[in-house]
C-alpha cells in the first residue's frame, strides 16, 4: 500500500526547478517529485557483465567500431549547421 509523505521546508529554488520540471513533463508536482524520488534511489539494476555487453553491442554498431576525433568533429560541426 502507497505511503503519503508531507515535506516542509523545501528550499525556494528546489521547489521552482521541481515545478518547471513537472510542466515540463506535464505531470503533478506530487508526480514528478515520485519520478525524481524514483530516479535517484530506485537506479536501475544492471549487472556488470550485462552492461560491459550492451556497451560492446553499441561499439560494435559502430562503423569500424570506433570514431577518429577527426570524425566527431565533423559530426559536432554538421550538428551545429
Amino acid at each position: 500500500m502507497p505511503a503519503n509523505l508531507t515535506l516542509k521546508n523545501i528550499p525556494d529554488d528546489v521547489y521552482d526547478r521541481l515545478k518547471l520540471s513537472a510542466e515540463a513533463h506535464r505531470r503533478s508536482m506530487n508526480s514528478e517529485a515520485i519520478v525524481c524520488l524514483e530516479a535517484m534511489l530506485l537506479p536501475a539494476k544492471l549487472a556488470p557483465s550485462d552492461r560491459l555487453a550492451r556497451a560492446r553491442e553499441l561499439r560494435g554498431a559502430l562503423r569500424h567500431g570506433k570514431f577518429a576525433a577527426r570524425d566527431i568533429d565533423k559530426l559536432k560541426r554538421e550538428g551545429r549547421a
